[in-house]
């Protein structure tokens, strides 16, 4: 079997949601045989980890949607303007949504056409890659794997990155690049993890930690009022305006595990509007804390793309920064799981029973992530990058066209497992909001976010330096005059 093929087909038995707890409940769920919703409501073991309701997905989606990028979106209002950003964020999101429920349809069309022929997915765990492959062949199917990887890979770097910036905040004794040593080799113990296990409690602790992170900067910026002779004059300069609306892009794009939520459903049918609500409860964290802490500080931000930089210190900041550190920690584990099954299977240790020997083989996995971190310090730009470059087309472009592709026939029109929605009752309707999203997405996002969010990388690099030591820390205070 060749590494290629392998590495295709860990991926598909890679879900996050896989693990043995689940797999003997799961077999009736997946039928969607509500009394399992009954069974042993109160038993422990029901409570963390069975979770296939449709509040356990709309948990999962909210928590994965907003973690560190809920730091960098007063640096990008700074960019935008308040107008751009709030209209943006907005815009962004729905756009967002419509992709999620793009995603869905396409994952029952694959599902119906797949058990009309008789195959079972009770043991199997669906992921987007198949269903591309299912529904549009094998160029498609590498074309999301090709993304996919490397969108959940520089993931892991940005989370390793926000890791080292925000404890600086709290303990400036050692400098950041320091700090991504110490939190390398701590995000490297997810490796001793061989599959996910109660993810509901973390998807449901994930989301209350950003739910306390945003409303504490909201407030904190109100109360702190003002900076002294404050200015608000983005939008300045192109560059920095279409940077700023890329990372907006990559805030409502996390649809790499979208797949995977409402496979893990009982009844993934319902799932087509519960990414919508996440990204509704997701705006009343995102808008009051991004909008109140540019109000506060202005264009100081510029030059602060993490929030926690200009916030005083207080406890409840240090609260909100240790909060944080967790939810990232959890976040990169999310992020490697999938990456590490694909590891295992190229060099042929997946079958291993010996947890050691499989986290030895998954260390290089790690390696570059952190070694990357370590490299590329910067913490918004980078965020822009994989936005317009990776998250442009992972979660916008490639769905559009898959939906289009799928449907061009009017024989597949007419066999579709879910016809359009209430709102958009005909396939024209449909295909020209396809059609929107692929152009705006590919003009806007990628090519003038490209240009932007490379440009500004480039230019932090001309700055800072690769490897830099301390990037965007106060300079040290000079040394007390004695007269």
């Amino acid at each position: 079997m060749s590494a290629q093929k392998q590495a295709e087909d860990s991926i598909m038995s890679s879900s996050i949601y896989e693990n043995e707890h689940e797999a003997g409940g799961k077999q009736q769920q997946q039928e969607g045989e509500e009394e399992e919703e009954d069974h042993s409501v109160f038993s422990m073991k029901n409570i963390l980890w069975h979770g296939g309701s449709a509040w356990d997905a709309w948990f999962s989606c909210s928590s994965n949607q907003v973690a560190q990028v809920l730091l960098t979106l007063p640096y990008s209002f700074s960019q935008l303007g308040m107008v751009s950003g709030v209209v943006l964020q907005v815009f962004y999101g729905l756009l967002g949504s419509w992709t999620a429920y793009l995603i869905s349809v396409l994952y029952i069309e694959y599902r119906s056409r797949k058990e009309k022929e008789g195959v079972s997915f009770k043991n199997h765990v669906i992921q987007w890659f198949e269903v591309l492959d299912g529904l549009l062949g094998p160029y498609w199917k590498a074309i999301g794997l090709a993304f996919n990887c490397t969108f959940l890979l520089f993931g892991s770097v940005i989370q390793l990155i926000a890791c080292a910036s925000n404890i600086y905040y709290i303990n400036d004794h050692l400098d950041k690049r320091t700090w991504t040593y110490i939190f390398g080799a701590c995000c490297a113990t997810t490796v001793f993890i061989p599959s996910f296990h109660n993810y509901r409690i973390w998807s449901f602790l994930g989301l209350g930690m950003t739910t306390y992170t945003a409303w504490y900067m909201a407030i904190a910026a109100l109360v702190h009022g003002q900076v002294d002779g404050v200015q608000h004059s983005g939008p300045k300069k192109l560059v920095l305006y279409f940077t700023g609306a890329t990372n907006i892009l990559y805030t409502f794009g996390g649809h790499a595990v979208t797949v995977e939520i409402m496979h893990a459903m009982w009844k993934p049918r319902k799932f087509k509007y519960i990414y919508l609500i996440a990204t509704l409860y997701v705006f009343t964290l995102t808008l009051p804390s991004a909008s109140a802490v540019y109000w506060a500080f202005g264009d100081e931000l510029l030059n602060h793309s993490n929030a926690f930089s200009l916030l005083p210190k207080t406890r409840w900041r240090d609260t909100a920064v240790i909060l944080m550190l967790i939810h990232q920690f959890i976040t990169f584990g999310f992020a490697c799981t999938p990456l590490y099954f694909v590891w295992e299977k190229v060099i042929g240790m997946h079958d291993t029973k010996s947890i050691f020997l499989r986290a030895l083989a998954r260390l290089p996995v790690v390696i570059p992530i952190w070694f990357l971190a370590i490299i590329f310090p910067f913490f918004g730009p980078i965020n822009s990058a994989v936005g317009a470059l990776l998250v442009s087309f992972t979660v916008y472009i490639i769905p559009a066209l898959a939906h289009m592709l799928t449907y061009r026939k009017a024989s597949a029109r007419k066999n579709a497992a879910e016809k359009p929605p209430g709102f958009l009752p005909s396939w024209s309707a449909m295909y020209a909001v396809n059609m929107f999203v692929v152009v705006w997405v590919l003009v806007v996002g990628f090519g003038f976010g490209g240009w932007a969010s490379m440009t500004n990388f480039v230019r932090q690099v001309d700055t800072f330096g690769l490897f830099a030591k301390c990037y965007q820390c106060k300079p040290a205070l000079p040394p007390p005059q004695h007269h």
